[in-house]
């Protein structure tokens, strides 16, 4: 008898949404899902970043470092997810293609960019707010799967089911219907994905 213990080589990216439209509740359940996801993932051994987007034109498109790869979770990681606040407006196309640059600096045989978001890319007043996000959204996606990294979104939007299987695929996202579901259900979605 021969025993064979699979060794989990997992590298996951969170891309947390911090437009202005999370606001209240729903800011409040991404920070307290994190909290969870990072107590979990300790206890896993998985290695973890979170980074949070927002933008306003492409002109000002930016991203929060919450925790790095090489960054331990510690009470400086605690501060930053704490500090999470809306920002501008959903612009996801841009965090996509850097993150996924992040990631893929990574070596691991699994690689996930996760996106807690609350709805579709939108941007102030230069075409984004149309197709053209979901099409530059979808791209990225697109550009992100030739390297080999899994995307998956999760969303509290329930108008997502009109544009995320275009953007994601038909089985890359979950809808949750209640904000205050978020954070124990973004575990769940995240057991699942990695085992």
């Amino acid at each position: 008898m021969h025993m064979h213990r699979a060794e989990r080589n997992v590298a996951v990216m969170f891309m947390v949404d911090m437009s202005g439209s999370t606001k209240g509740w729903i800011n409040d359940a991404e920070r307290e899902s994190l909290v969870l996801l990072c107590e979990t993932l300790e206890r896993l051994g998985d290695r973890y970043a979170i980074y949070g987007f927002s933008g306003n034109t492409r002109k000002r498109c930016e991203l929060y470092r919450i925790k790095r790869f090489d960054e331990r979770y510690n009470d400086n990681v605690r501060a930053r997810i704490s500090g999470i606040r809306p920002q501008d407006y959903t612009r996801m196309g841009f965090a996509i293609r850097h993150l996924t640059k992040l990631l893929n600096e990574v070596e691991a045989k699994t690689r996930l960019l996760i996106t807690l978001s609350d709805g579709k890319p939108d941007d102030y007043f230069d075409g984004y707010r149309s197709a053209y996000g979901i099409e530059d959204t979808r791209q990225a996606l697109i550009e992100a799967k030739r390297t080999g990294i899994h995307p998956f979104c999760i969303t509290i939007d329930k108008e997502g089911q009109e544009y995320l299987p275009h953007m994601y695929g038909a089985a890359q996202y979950v809808i949750i219907d209640e904000v205050r579901k978020l954070p124990l259900k973004v575990a769940d979605i995240y057991r699942r994905l990695t085992s």
